[in-house]
Parts: structure tokens; sequence; C-alpha cells
């Protein structure tokens, strides 16, 4: 017989449990909120700093993936034993999401003494986890924000969130303290996303269009479309910018069909034996849609298929392996080309090479400006020229602006060369006006 329960003992009060972590034990989300309120509290009347951290686990979800969930719910409970054992009596850890941690140090004060903990946390981090009989180890990013007395908690924990974003983005085991210059950028960023949603939706993002040549007759055989945008109010903004904006604000998808629907009605106009160059983006390569949106565009503009090549890069293949696979096998389905770019400064093994059927690679121009001058680069050229050739792929080196470079890699085999030395980016019209030149000879091409 079960004893009865003492009325007299103390109980749990519910609300405990709408503050704590069922996994770690950890108190979550509201826990971290209420004791940053808290301490903001205490200090109203002598706003001392203090500290507060967001740590996300680098390259958790891979790890959760590989050995499963149960595997990585152990993983979480180990950081969480790990993040308890570090705070000292006055300082405390939360779990914020799903491998994100909060923490929140009242005896930190200063951004120097913020990162030393928050270098230390990582290391402790940083050792092996027990994986059943296999040991996995994990790296860690950290954003921090100090308190200073005229700031919310929401706020300060956003601060601390930005923080945390760009130490992601410096690479792993990073730790990034907030600053002002960082707010003034954030908001500079906000400002240049809302313009380029504006002109994207208005369709003022337009393509330029590079020769592509044949090193031996210097006649063009195809153009590489690149995107370029002039703001009304920011003036010209560098394809490196915005760009990179459109990745990570989730506007890459409609900016790229825009500029895929313009450049295939320009190529249009140009000699039936010419191809267009596109460039994909690595979030592209994991959106299943992608190969679909190409094929409705290209009908849409009755530009043949056979004439469109999609240039992806190494990284963007290792994003996601598998599906960059299915939409590189449906493009080859339908005619279009695959070529990788920037070969040889990625993340990928020669064994893509062979998984992913490219038709075509292009030399990464970091080789091509040195290989006058330094001979690993001439001997890395050399390799690729006679891997593809075993292959049966076609190459091209970009960034040639001597003619020396393109006399040494003619030499070497090259068969395509790209660069400045050939034609800069030009507009359509423009680009219209350098193919009626190159019909007339290569050199008044290159002056175009």
């Amino acid at each position: 017989m079960l004893a009865k329960a003492d009325s007299s003992a103390p109980r749990k009060e519910p609300t405990d449990l709408v503050f704590t972590d069922p996994l770690t034990g950890l108190g979550n989300h509201r826990r971290f909120v209420d004791k940053v309120e808290r301490l903001q509290a205490e200090r109203a009347d002598d706003p001392a700093p203090f500290a507060v951290g967001i740590i996300d686990l680098d390259g958790f979800k891979p790890i959760n993936d590989l050995f499963g969930r149960a595997a990585g719910d152990n993983i979480l409970v180990q950081v969480a034993l790990r993040l308890r054992a570090a705070m000292d009596e006055h300082s405390i850890a939360t779990r914020i999401g799903a491998d994100e941690f909060g923490f929140l140090l009242p005896m930190t004060f200063s951004v120097a003494a913020a990162s030393a903990q928050a270098r230390t946390l990582i290391e402790i981090l940083s050792a092996p986890y027990d994986v059943g009989e296999r040991t996995v180890r994990l790296s860690a990013s950290v954003g921090c924000a100090l308190f200073y007395g005229d700031e919310s908690a929401d706020e300060l924990i956003n601060k601390a969130e930005t923080a945390l974003y760009q130490a992601k983005r410096s690479g792993r085991g990073a730790v990034v303290v907030y600053t002002q210059e960082m707010e003034d950028a954030a908001k500079r960023m906000t400002r240049m996303e809302q313009a380029l949603r504006r002109a994207v939706s208005a369709g003022e993002v337009e393509p330029h269009f590079q020769p592509i040549i044949d090193l031996r007759t210097r006649r063009p055989i195809g153009f590489e479309a690149l995107a370029r945008w002039t703001d009304r109010d920011l003036g010209r903004v560098p394809p490196s910018v915005f760009i990179a904006i459109a990745e990570e604000r989730g506007i890459i998808g409609p900016l790229s069909q825009l500029l895929l629907r313009k450049a295939t009605i320009a190529a249009g106009r140009w000699p039936a034996h010419l191809f267009l160059s596109f460039n994909l983006s690595p979030s592209q390569l994991v959106d299943q849609n992608t190969g679909q949106q190409i094929l409705s565009i290209l009908d849409q503009t009755g530009f043949d298929p056979r004439r469109l090549e999609i240039e992806i890069t190494e990284t963007g293949v290792m994003s996601d392996p598998t599906s960059a696979a299915k939409i590189v096998a449906d493009l080859r389905q339908v005619g279009i080309r695959v070529s990788l770019d920037d070969f040889g400064t990625g993340q990928s093994s020669l064994g893509r090479l062979r998984d992913f059927h490219f038709d075509k690679l292009k030399i990464d121009r970091a080789f091509v400006s040195s290989i006058l001058d330094d001979r690993p680069s001439e001997h890395i050229i050399r390799a690729i020229l006679a891997m593809c050739e075993g292959l049966g792929m076609d190459v091209v080196a970009e960034g040639i602006e001597e003619e020396a470079q393109a006399q040494r890699l003619l030499a070497f085999g090259c068969g395509g060369g790209q660069g400045y030395l050939f034609g800069k980016p030009l507009d359509a019209d423009a680009t219209l006006g350098y193919l009626r030149d190159s019909l007339r000879g290569p050199a008044q091409a290159r002056d175009a």
C-alpha cells in the first residue's frame, strides 16, 4: 500500500515547471528573461554593469542527424551539466533554444571580463562528449552584451543575439561582445535590406554580362550573368554586399528569379551558338523548388535550356549534398549544363566531381592571378587541367587580367578564359555592341 502523502510537505509550485527546461533541468527562456529583469530592478538606483551571453553549439545539428535524437539529447544534458558547474554562486545558465544556452554574469563589469569568461565557457564545452561507445567534439560561439542601465531585458538579450550572429559569421569558436558600432551596422543592414526588397519588387536589379572566350581564337563562346544594383538613395551597391544580404535575409530566391528572367530575355538576342552562364546560391541548392522555377522561367522567356549553364560552388554543394545532387540531375536531364565554380577554394572532395557529373569546371582566380610567379599555383592548374581532360570536362580559367596569363594557360591546354583582359561586365545593350565588334576581330572585342 502506497504511503499517504504528507499534506504538510512542501509542494513544487506549478510556476517552477513553467520556468524549467524539462530535458536539462536548467531554467528556460522565461527564467532567463525573469532573472535579467530582477537584476535590472535591483540595480535601478545604482546601475552597475552586468553581462548576459548566449551560447550556440557549432555543428550540433550534423551530430544530431548522424547519431540520432537520443544521442543529441544526451549531449545537451552534458552541456547543461558543464555550464551549471562553471557558474559561480551569483551566475546562472539556462537553455533558451534547441542548441542555445543563455547565461547571466552579475559580477562581470567590463567587455574584457565578459569576453574572457565566454572564452572559458567555450573551452569547457569543447572537451569530448560521450555518445555511447564513441566520443564527439563540438565547438561553440558566444555573443555577449553588457547592461549599463538604459535598456530593457528584451533589448539586452537582443543585443546578445546580434553579437552571437556576428560571432557565427566570424567562424566557429568565436566570441563577440556587443558594441554601439555593431548596432549602427545592424541598422544600416536593415535599411539596405528594405531598399533591396523594394528594388527586387520593382525589378530594379539588372544583369550585366562578362564574356567567356575561347583562349585559342579569342572569340566569345558565352557570357556570365552578374547582378548589378544602383539604388536611388544608396547609389551603386557592390554585389558582394547585396548578394550577402539577399542570402541572409531570405531574398535570394526572388532576386535570382528576377535576374534569370532578365538574363534569358537578353541572351535570346545573341547568336544561337553563345551560352548564358548563371549562378545559383548555396541556399537555392537546398530548395527542391529551384529546378522547377528555372524551367518555368525558361518556358516563359522561350530560352533554349541547352544554351544555359548553371554555376554552383563547392560550398553550395556541401550545404546539402543530397539536395544539390537532385537539383543538378534534374537540370542536366533537360539539357542544362552544370559548372563547378571557384574550384579549389571550397570544402568538397575530388569525389564530388564524380558524384555530381559536372560538365565544366572553373579555375578560381586565386590560382590564375599567381600563375606567372608561383610554382605551386602552376602545378595546381596543370593538375586540374589533366584531371578534367580525363573526366571529359571543359575548363574555364577566371580572373585573367594579363596577356601573359592567357598565354601560359593556353600553353597548359586550358580551353576557356574569363577576365578583364577580354572584357568587363556590360549591360544588355552594351553586350550586343561588344558582340558586333567581336565579329570584326578579337582586337576590337578586347577594346570594347
